[in-house]
Formats: C-alpha cells, structure tokens, sequence
C-alpha cells in the first residue's frame, strides 16, 4: 500500500481550456474570489451533451469563463445535466443558471434543500442567532462590532436563483455518464450528504470536496446547529470509505490536481483531525474560549479574513471533545463558554 500521493496531471487547464484526464473527461477550472482561488469542474461527454459535476460560483467572470468553455472545450454542445456533489457556493452557484438553459439538476435532497433555503434566506444583518455564537465562540469585542455593522454574506450573492424541480440522487444510485456507470457512495462532516462518484470500471473517483490532496475541507459548526458534531460525520466517513479505496483510483477533487493514493490520504485525514484533537486537549488544561484555540488547531496566524472557518472548525473539534466527555465547559461573564480538559 503506498505511503504518498501521486500526482498524473501536474498542470491545471489555463482559463478557458481544458485537460483530458480520461476518455470522456475533460478537467475544467474556474475561479473564486477567495484563498483558494479556484474550483475544478468535470465535464463527461454523452454524445449530443455533457454531463457537468459542480459549477463555480455565480458571477459575471464565472458566466464568461463557463460560456467560453461551452464555445470551446465543450465543442459548443449544450450541458444537459448538472450534478451536484453538495451544496457548497462554489459548487452550486451556476446550477440554476444552467438549468435556466435546459439543464437537468441531479443533487442528494440534503444538498439541494440546503442550496435551496440557502438562496431563498437573504439576511441584511447578523441575525440573534448568528450573534449569540460568535459571543459564545469568545469572538473579540472589536471584530464582533465589526460583524453586527457589516452586512453579512448571503447565499445568493454568489448563487444563482435555483428552480423548483431536481432528480434525488442518493446512496447506492448508478449514474451513466461519460460513456461509463458511475456509483454513488455518500460522504458526511464538510457538507450533508456529500456525493462522490466512483466508476464500475474501478479506475475514476469523482470526489468533490471529500478527498481533497493537501488541504484539508473545513470541517465545521454554524449557528443553524450550534451542538452538530460534524468532526464524528467526517472521521466516520473516512473510516467507510476505506474498503473501496484502492491506490490505484484516480481521484478527481473540487480542488488542487487530481491525484492517486487514497487509501492514504483517508488515513492522513484521519489523522489530521486525530492530532489536531490531541494538542488540543493539551492546552485545554488552561480554560480558553473557542476563538482561543487557534494557535493550538492550526499552529498558524489566523486573520480577519480566515476568522470565521476557523472559528467553526474550532467549535466542531470541541463539539467532539464535549461529547466524549473529554472536556467541560462553563459560560463566562461576557457570555463566551470556557473550555477547559476533563469532565465538569
């Protein structure tokens, strides 16, 4: 079994192009305004269309970039389906705007229920809810002024408007497509009913955000479910995916270049979040608030901009903590709760 990645295609599609990694597949990219400035886009060739997994983000430069792929790359064959591996914006934001043009959208009912709601729940300011945990989380007073004057950010600013119908795709499903059948296998922890696409003919793994080389997704708790334990959702997923795992899959990811060796990258992400659980406990001997763990999670300056995935990542590890009896907490006057090693 190997103990690295591998990494088949070095070179990412230049904007406006695309890579053949497979017969079928071609490998497209759009970007996003943010660290990680891209997304990867597959598109597998039926015939008269194309079957699209994920979407970039709706934005004028995304609705450009997607329209010249159709022009070129894509041979100027329409898309006639999109699949979604989850709900995130940058792999939902131009759903609609393709089912608009005739696409039929193939989603898990979580994602697109998420997507949905999502668009459709516009908030001018920070809602009661999304106050009382960054209070909870020991956010700093200057930044949590910063939030409450700020208008926060809404699904749809970078998603298109959604119509009503989609086709449910769900755990043991068969999708043909690109010339192959293609079997769907569920993955929990960075989004609900996450989607990954494995080939019959053992050899392709359309992988999302699920398996990702090198970085790791966030692993996150929001305001909408302030006691989830999505670390537990992602350490059991991993640990299900291991059976089908095979070194030899080439594994298409939503980010970063595709890759081989995911018998041990699920081992590594595991692992990640294993150590990550255990320096943490170790600096728990201290009572700190979630905003505080940041040196221990990431080892790394967490800025303004990266504040509030870290923030959610924090309180998932302590979430897991919590709910293992491995730590306690307590609510401090200011109203952040102190975590603190060991039970109450």
């Amino acid at each position: 079994m190997s103990n690295a990645l591998t990494f088949p295609f070095p070179d990412a599609p230049a904007p406006g192009a695309a890579v053949q990694v497979a017969s079928g597949i071609l490998w497209l990219r759009l970007p996003l305004p943010m660290a990680l400035d891209h997304v990867n886009l597959y598109a597998l060739d039926d015939g008269p269309g194309w079957t699209l997994v994920d979407t970039g983000i709706n934005s004028r430069t995304s609705r450009t970039m997607m329209q010249a792929l159709l022009d070129g790359p894509l041979a100027g064959k329409p898309v006639t389906r999109v699949i979604l591996t989850h709900h995130h914006p940058d792999h939902v934001g131009l759903a609609g705007w393709l089912q608009d043009r005739g696409a039929e959208l193939l989603a898990t009912r979580t994602a697109w229920l998420y997507a949905r709601m999502l668009t459709l729940d516009v908030q001018p300011s920070l809602t009661p809810q999304a106050r009382e945990f960054l209070i909870r989380a020991g956010t700093p007073p200057a930044l949590l002024a910063k939030r409450e004057a700020d208008r926060p950010f809404n699904f749809a600013d970078v998603v298109h408007p959604l119509p009503t119908g989609f086709t449910r795709i769900a755990e043991g499903d068969v999708i043909r497509a690109g010339g192959r059948d293609w079997h769907i296998r569920l993955g929990h922890g960075h989004a609900p009913d996450h989607a990954t696409l494995w080939s019959e003919d053992d050899t392709l793994i359309i992988g999302g955000d699920q398996f990702l080389p090198g970085i790791s997704p966030n692993i996150g708790v929001y305001p909408t479910e302030p006691q989830a334990d999505p670390l537990e959702d992602w350490l059991a997923s991993c640990r299900a995916f291991v059976p089908h795992a095979r070194d030899h899959h080439l594994v298409l990811p939503g980010h970063k270049l595709p890759f081989t060796g995911l018998p041990f990258r699920l081992r590594q992400m595991a692992e990640n979040h294993e150590q990550a659980l255990a320096r943490l406990t170790g600096r728990l001997a201290t009572p700190m608030t979630a905003a505080e763990t940041f040196p221990a999670l990431f080892k790394r300056e967490i800025g303004e901009g990266d504040f509030g995935l870290a923030l959610a990542e924090a309180v998932a590890h302590l979430n897991w903590l919590l709910r293992r009896g491995l730590v306690s907490r307590s609510l401090r006057a200011d109203g952040a709760w102190l975590w603190q090693a060991g039970e109450e």
